[in-house]
């Protein structure tokens, strides 16, 4: 009996997030902490108001990838080794709505991937390593999206002020096979490793933009965060136990027409 519910309980794990303060990673934090977990929030900004024991936040920058080693020894000395650790952060430059075919300089495009592909796979193999290290059999979760699986229908744009990035689908598509990766070479040490493939979130767009994707998707809407941030907790608990190396796809089935 209760076989279930144990499985859907963290059961005071302790979870790491790497942009927790984001549009998704807040209404991760909060899941995790409804379901019994310890969650560290690990971005620059400390926005949320979350009033909880179980809940504590450290000042993280993936932009200094040449300090992102020393700042994970000194996050693991003084919080421990986590059971998890998901990456939701979406660091970019400030032209990054230029990165376009027609505008993009490659100044720009080299920046965003070292900032946001290359930090955050350089982040979670280190993460991962001292898990193995260690014994601990946890979890690795990447945040992706549905445009590391396909490529982006310009039409949704019609009429917008957004354009396609060709920066965007190169870093999730990466993570979207790193994953596959790290669950093939971890999973001997008992880790699981798998992304969420999010469609489009709700994120104050012009109605216009709405309007468009909408009828692109057979549930004829964008997400709400918290269905996205669902999948990513669900990939954190036992429940999820024999899941690795794959790309769960959220996307109000975007993908499936």
């Amino acid at each position: 009996m209760n076989y279930f519910k144990k499985l859907f309980n963290l059961n005071n794990k302790k979870i790491f997030i790497i942009g927790g303060s984001g549009l998704i990673g807040s209404q991760v934090c909060e899941g995790l902490l409804e379901l019994n977990g310890f969650v560290l929030n690990l971005d620059i900004k400390n926005n949320l108001k979350i009033k909880d024991n179980n809940y504590s936040f450290k000042y993280f920058n993936l932009n200094k990838i040449s300090s992102l080693e020393k700042n994970i020894d000194k996050i693991i000395d003084k919080f421990g080794l986590p059971d998890v650790v998901i990456n939701s952060a979406y660091p970019k430059t400030s032209d990054w709505s230029r990165n376009n075919f027609k505008n993009i300089k490659l100044k720009s495009f080299e920046k965003n991937l070292k900032i946001q592909l290359n930090s955050g796979c350089w982040t979670l193999k280190k993460f991962a390593d001292k898990m193995k290290k260690n014994n601990i059999k946890g979890s690795i979760i990447q945040l992706s999206s549905i445009y590391g699986l396909v490529g982006q229908d310009l039409s949704i744009y019609h009429r917008t002020q957004i354009r396609e990035n060709m920066t965007y689908s190169i870093i999730k598509g990466g993570f979207s096979n790193f994953v596959r990766q790290m669950a093939s070479y971890y999973g001997k040490y008992g880790i699981k490793v798998n992304a969420v493939c999010a469609g489009g979130v709700k994120d104050q767009q012009q109605k216009v933009f709405i309007k468009n994707y909408s009828k692109k998707t057979p549930l004829g809407r964008l997400a709400e965060p918290k269905e996205i941030a669902s999948a990513i907790i669900f990939l954190s608990l036992d429940a999820s136990s024999y899941i690795s190396g794959s790309n769960l796809v959220v996307d109000g089935g975007w993908t499936s027409i």
